[in-house]
């Protein structure tokens, strides 16, 4: 076992239907509270990173530097953080002054527009 995944206590409070649901449920299973909710929150918040909605909220915090990189890698995952690094660091970038090329004929002598096509019948 990592560190993070040592037990942390955590105390909360909640609506008593709740609660008396989850030990009906705990018991229903012959598990521990404690068992089902924490698997109701790993579910929950899978679901929640794997959201789009979610992971554009995160991508725009972390380019507008209210999240820092951990917290990103935290909330979406390490790879997904990854590559947000990687288009914040394209995105602050200067941006490339580049010319176009006069030297570059970019259409070769055959070209062909958009109503050239004499083989197509007409109503």
């Amino acid at each position: 076992m990592g560190a993070s995944d040592e037990p942390r206590r955590v105390h909360f409070q909640s609506p008593e239907y709740l609660v008396e649901r989850l030990d009906a449920i705990a018991d229903l299973f012959d598990k521990d509270r404690t068992d089902l909710l924490v698997e109701a929150i790993r579910e929950y918040l899978e679901e929640t990173a794997e959201s789009e909605t979610f992971q554009e909220l995160v991508a725009t915090k972390y380019y507008d530097d209210q999240l820092e990189f951990e917290t990103v890698k935290q909330l979406v995952g390490a790879e997904t953080a990854q590559r947000l690094r990687l288009l914040k660091a394209d995105l602050e970038g200067e941006p490339l002054d580049l010319a176009a090329p006069d030297d570059v004929d970019i259409y070769s002598e055959d070209v062909t527009t958009a109503g050239d096509d004499d083989s197509r019948e007409t109503e």
